[in-house]
Parts: structure tokens; sequence; C-alpha cells
């Protein structure tokens, strides 16, 4: 963890010294130096995060420098292998992303969608055969 904390500072440095010099050489252009600006931003967001988790988790596995890799076994979370609800969400993405090339009006089934299937993909294990 601490490696990818220190990747994300120097890439938030970066971001914001490149966006910084590239608006001064190219007089205030806007997009270029607002998109590089905003990299960094989220850079240093992603940062940021990194070390609160870190801060909470303690020492990983992974920042033992004497560590093995059995070190690092076990859970690291639950998933639905047979899940067909990352599609559903998948889906509604696309149509959300076509609704901004055609037409705002093509969101609105985008949404329902999207809530169709994060709701789905919430409760799959409260029904049915795999109820708690």
């Amino acid at each position: 963890m601490k490696t990818t904390i220190k990747l994300f500072v120097v890439l938030t440095v970066f971001f914001l010294l490149v966006g910084t010099v590239y608006g001064l050489l190219t007089h205030g252009e806007a997009v270029g130096m607002g998109a590089l600006l905003l990299s960094g931003g989220l850079a240093g967001m992603i940062a940021f995060y990194l070390v609160i988790v870190d801060r909470r988790s303690g020492q990983m596995p992974e920042d033992d420098p004497h560590g093995e890799i059995a070190d690092g076994a076990g859970d690291l979370g639950t998933f639905a292998p047979w899940s067909w609800w990352p599609l559903v969400l998948g889906l509604s993405a696309a149509v959300a992303f076509t609704g901004l090339a055609v037409g705002f009006w093509i969101m609105v089934p985008a949404v329902v969608l999207a809530t169709i299937g994060l709701v789905g993909w919430v409760f799959e294990f409260s029904r049915g055969q795999h109820a708690h």
C-alpha cells in the first residue's frame, strides 16, 4: 500500500506541475490545462483515500519486506460468481452514454435500468435459495 500511495502522490505532483506549465506555455488554453489539473486532483483524491485506508488497516502483508506470499492468503471479500446484475449495470451505462450522443431523453430508461440492476445486485443473496 505504501508504494501505491507514493505512486499517486508523485502522479498528483506531476499532473499539477505539468498542468501549470502547460497553461503558462499555451497562454491559458483552458481545455488541456483543465484536464491536466483535474487529473492531478483525481490522483490526489486517490492518494488521500489510500492514506486513510492505510492508517486504519495497519501493516499490510505487501508492505513487509520479509513477507511471504502466504501472508496475504485468505478471503479478500465476497462476490457473486454467476451474477447477471453487472451485465445489467453495464447495459444501463451503455444506454446512458448513448443518451449523451443521441438525446437526453434516453437517460430516463438508463436510470431506471441502472436502479433495477443496482437493487438486484445489492439484494442478490437476500432472496430465494441464498437468503440468510
